[in-house]
């Protein structure tokens, strides 16, 4: 799928829930049918997927994405804890063991990041008692 296609289908959708049915492998000539819902950057509308471009690209510098997209500070970083707010969160590893005495405190900080009610950064300094 090319670019505008893939533009077009997000102006098509509007955000709205869709699930894939048919995916072909070109290089191996074979087709997959099923219900196959699209990975949550896909599913980001198509301006915020070229915002996460562009993040990515600078490598997270947020000087860099105000030079790129002409605004300031703070309406990068809303727009980013937009987005990221969108997404879930992903545990890349789990903990091989849970710690003998858990911080309850902690917990609660990691539980409201999950559910998006905080930032990263806002989890990150509560966690380091900011």
């Amino acid at each position: 799928m090319k670019t505008q296609d893939w533009q077009a289908l997000s102006e098509l959708t509007r955000g709205r829930p869709i699930v894939v049915e048919r995916v072909r492998l070109i290089a191996q000539s074979v087709a997959i049918e099923g219900a196959f819902e699209l990975p949550r950057l896909a599913q980001l509308a198509a301006e915020d997927q070229v915002f996460v471009a562009a993040f990515v690209r600078s490598h997270g510098s947020i000087k860099e994405m105000e030079q790129v997209f002409g605004v300031s500070y703070p309406t990068i970083k809303a727009r980013l804890n937009r987005i990221a707010a969108s997404l879930e969160f992903v545990e890349i590893a789990p903990d091989p063991a849970p710690d003998p005495a858990p911080d309850p405190g902690r917990a609660q900080v990691l539980k409201r990041l999950a559910r998006g009610e905080i930032t990263a950064d806002q989890a990150v300094a509560e966690l380091e008692g900011r």
